[in-house]
C-alpha cells in the first residue's frame, strides 16, 4: 500500500458517498487562489466531522483553527437554524477569505470568527461567560496543543466531543526523541489525555488523499 492506493481508495469513496458540491469546490479554490497552505482537511474526514456533529445533536461548536474555512462550512451545516459555530484564527487574511466562504455557502449567520491568538480568544470566551460547547475542533498550531486541550475542557460540559486533528504525524508521535515542535506538542497532548479523568479517549489513525495521519477524540466524563 502507498500514496497512490490510498489516494484512489478514498477518491473511490467519495465518488459513491459525496455527490459533487459546487459550494465546497469553490471553497477549496478560493483558498489556493489567496494562497492558503493546503492543509484543510479531506472530503470525507470534513464529512466525518459533520456526521460527529449531527449525531450528537450539536447546537454549539468551537473551531480552533478556521483557515479558509473549509472544515468550518461542514461543521457548520450540522448545526441547526439556531446553533451557533465559533471559529478562531490567527492571521486576518485567513480569517477574510474564510467570512468570503461561508458567506457562499449559506452558513455565516451561525458562525462567528474571532481574530487573534487563539489563547486570547479562549480566555475572552471564559471572560464574556460564554455557553458551553457541545463539540470542540481543534486544528491548529499543533504545539499549543496541550493549552488548547486545557481551554477546551474549560469551556465544554459533560457529554462534550473534543476532536483533534493531525495527530499521527506520519507515524512520528511514537518517536520518543523527536525535536520537531509540532510531534512534542502532539505528544504532550496524548500525555494530557492519558492522565485526565475527565476524559474518556480514544485515536484513529487514517489514511487517504492527505496521507497518513490520524484524529483524537475524547468525551468530557
Amino acid at each position: 500500500m502507498n500514496q497512490d492506493q490510498w489516494k484512489a481508495v478514498d477518491d473511490y469513496f467519495v465518488e459513491r458517498l459525496l455527490p459533487a458540491d459546487p459550494v465546497l469546490e469553490a471553497a477549496l479554490e478560493a483558498n489556493a487562489a489567496a494562497g492558503l497552505p493546503s492543509i484543510d482537511v479531506s472530503p470525507m474526514q470534513g464529512k466525518l466531522l459533520h456526521l460527529l456533529a449531527l449525531t450528537k445533536g450539536t447546537s454549539r461548536i468551537l473551531e480552533i483553527g478556521t483557515l479558509g474555512g473549509y472544515s468550518t462550512i461542514w461543521l457548520a451545516r450540522a448545526l441547526p437554524v439556531d446553533g451557533h459555530l465559533v471559529s478562531l484564527e490567527l492571521d486576518p487574511r485567513h480569517a477574510e477569505v474564510a467570512r468570503a466562504n461561508l458567506e457562499r455557502a449559506g452558513v455565516s449567520a451561525r458562525v462567528e470568527i474571532r481574530v487573534g491568538p487563539a489563547i486570547q480568544s479562549l480566555a475572552q470566551l471564559q471572560a464574556e461567560a460564554a455557553e458551553p460547547f457541545d463539540m470542540i475542533f481543534i486544528d491548529a498550531d499543533k504545539p499549543s496543543n496541550p493549552a488548547y486541550l486545557q481551554w477546551a475542557l474549560k469551556l465544554a460540559h459533560r457529554g462534550s466531543l473534543i476532536v483533534v486533528d493531525n495527530v499521527v504525524r506520519e507515524g512520528k508521535i511514537v518517536d520518543a526523541a523527536s525535536t520537531e515542535p509540532d510531534v512534542q506538542g502532539t505528544q504532550a497532548l496524548f500525555e494530557m489525555l492519558a492522565a485526565e479523568p475527565r476524559l474518556s479517549s480514544t485515536a484513529i489513525q487514517t489514511v487517504g488523499s492527505k496521507g497518513y495521519d490520524g484524529f483524537a477524540m475524547a468525551v468530557v466524563l
